[in-house]
């Protein structure tokens, strides 16, 4: 493989492309022999990767520039064309479901595939074509909106992020401001966000409609993969997060503001955890890679065999720039078997995290393509796929004196409690889209009010310091998820307690690699429930798991703390 700079990209030719299906398609359906026939399906498949692959290297490179012409026009074609294709995939997903040679397809690559393969059979409509292009371009639109904003702070030009680095200055007049020019930049598109927004939920529930479902609720479920669970037992787990977990941040929360001075503490408080400074790693970016590359050769052979494939061809842009994509992603590129990590690094701590939480997406990738029979199966559902990062995170901990210093563990016991304090906000996402999709039809300044009020219900320490834009519920447009992937956030709620039992396995003594790789290792071959039992991990829906990992929480926060001389 050469370096991802020097890949070649070509437009894929839809028309051969369709050519290509119809004669795996003829070949699968004449097929006399399931060899037969498991050929013709692994050269369909192969086709679909050929274009998957240029279709993410057209994405990578768009979102390295969001104001590359070429690559904007790339990505506007793999919008049109590839909802098309959708059709002619449905006929091969037909083929296969209704095969004489499915119970030897299903044992080789397992059951899950196949009820996958059945969900898509409902989400597949003709009718739907036109409205998930313009779906998809509204996406790119609310993505270049985000992109092109920045400010002048301080003598540099900063977008979100690089304001966001400006909060967790010890000075606190400097972490004002940066605030107050963070919310003005968001107030100054929110009137354009608004209204992309309210398309894309007309939009949404229009699809939902045309594929005969009440309401996109009814639709993302199952679109997302969630078999075994429905909003009831979310709404559930949203109640368990609101007892078990609000309650010990918000006592967190008051340690915090305590500990910096402050009776009480404003969102721009929010991120500095210690009176002399947060932990930030020491080193370049060219310098922090290679540390995460000694780190993970030190980890397992696995991951080391993982780093340096990243490393000897390039599969990170990780510096932040102007008109580059805001966050933070990890992605695949299929005939490559490679994965790919995109970040915005901006000098914090956050920086590590990347190299931890999206190295851990990468390397489940990475490990998982090497072993499972199809690519198809790389990956699961989010709620697991985040339970590889997140974990990550937790692994490298003792790795992180070489990229912090003598404050390492003040990073370990920033980062283990930020974890836990995040839950709170992420079921606040949750909450908020339901009550969106509940009432699709509701004015922006309807949809801040619902959002101010759920997050004063899972987040009651939450202070705008009087800001009237934020005050009166703009933060939820912050959230490219809420934009760009509806309904999934709760996913990093659940596997963030699955990441803490991990941890908990660790810091006792038990076989946490074993079940880490195990879990990396399955990929997508199984269901959520039977998956997390496979790899030894509780039900976070379970609100009996939930409370005994927060009392795990709470014990081991105090273990960190100590270290620290507090």
């Amino acid at each position: 493989m050469e370096k991802f700079k020097d890949l070649p990209y070509k437009r894929p030719d839809v028309k051969q492309l369709k050519k290509d299906f119809a004669l795996h398609l003829g070949q699968f359906r004449n097929a006399k022999s399931f060899e037969e026939a498991d050929a013709a399906f692994l050269d369909f498949q192969h086709s679909m990767e050929a274009w998957a692959t240029q279709n993410t290297i057209a994405s990578i490179r768009n979102t390295m520039n969001m104001k590359d012409a070429f690559y904007d026009e790339e990505i506007k074609y793999f919008n049109r064309e590839g909802s098309k294709l959708m059709l002619t995939l449905k006929k091969a997903i037909k083929a296969l479901l209704s095969s004489s040679f499915r119970p030897q397809l299903e044992e080789k690559y397992g059951k899950q595939m196949f009820k996958n393969y059945e969900t898509q059979m409902r989400l597949v409509k003709l009718t739907t074509v036109l409205p998930s292009i313009r779906e998809s371009n509204l996406c790119t639109a609310y993505s270049k909106t985000a992109a092109g904003c920045s400010v002048e702070f301080m003598g540099e030009k900063c977008n979100f992020y690089g304001l966001l680095k400006h909060m967790q200055s010890t000075d606190r007049n400097e972490r004002k401001a940066a605030f107050e020019e963070w919310a003005k930049l968001y107030e100054s598109v929110s009137e354009t966000l608004d209204k992309q927004y309210d398309k894309l939920v007309k939009l949404r529930c229009t699809i939902a409609k045309r594929l005969g479902f009440d309401s996109f609720i009814d639709y993302v479920y199952p679109a997302r993969g969630r078999y075994d669970y429905d909003a009831e037992k979310v709404a559930a787990f949203r109640k368990a997060v609101k007892t078990f977990i609000t309650p010990l941040c918000e006592k967190l929360y008051r340690e915090q503001a305590a500990r910096i001075g402050l009776d009480k503490l404003a969102w721009y408080d929010e991120d500095l955890c210690f009176p002399d400074g947060n932990a930030t790693p020491v080193g370049t970016p060219e310098e922090l890679v290679e540390k995460a590359r000694q780190m993970y050769g030190e980890m397992s052979p696995e991951t080391g065999e993982f780093f340096n494939f990243m490393t000897e061809h390039e599969l990170m842009d990780l510096v932040t720039r102007e008109n580059k994509h805001l966050g933070g992603y990890m992605t695949f590129l299929p005939d490559y078997k490679a994965p790919f990590i995109f970040s915005n690094f901006n000098g914090t701590s956050a920086d590590i995290d990347v190299l931890t939480h999206e190295a851990g997406h990468a390397f489940e990738g990475y490990y998982a393509s090497r072993r499972l029979p199809v690519l198809q199966l790389t990956g699961s559902t989010s709620e697991i796929n985040e339970i590889h990062s997140m974990s990550m995170e937790f692994f490298a901990y003792p790795w992180m004196d070489r990229f912090f210093g003598d404050k390492a563990d003040q990073y370990r016991y920033a980062h283990f409690t930020d974890a836990f304090k995040t839950i709170p906000y992420l079921v606040c996402v949750d909450e908020f889209q339901h009550r969106v999709f509940e009432n699709p039809n509701a004015s922006p300044v309807e949809r801040r009010s619902m959002w101010r009020e759920i997050e004063k219900k899972y987040m009651p320490w939450r202070s705008y310091d009087g800001n009237a834009f934020l005050e009166g519920g703009g933060f939820w447009m912050q959230k490219q998820h809420i934009f760009l992937y509806p309904f999934y956030y709760i996913d990093y709620a659940m596997a963030q307690l699955d990441a803490f039992a991990l941890y908990k396995k660790q810091v006792e003594g038990g076989n946490a690699w074993e079940s880490y790789l195990k879990l990396c290792g399955m990929g997508g071959m199984y269901g959520y429930f039977e998956t997390l039992d496979r790899a030894g991990l509780p039900n976070p829906l379970d609100p009996e798991n939930v409370r005994a990992l927060a009392a795990f929480v709470e014990a081991q926060a105090a273990v960190l703390k100590s270290k620290v001389g507090e």
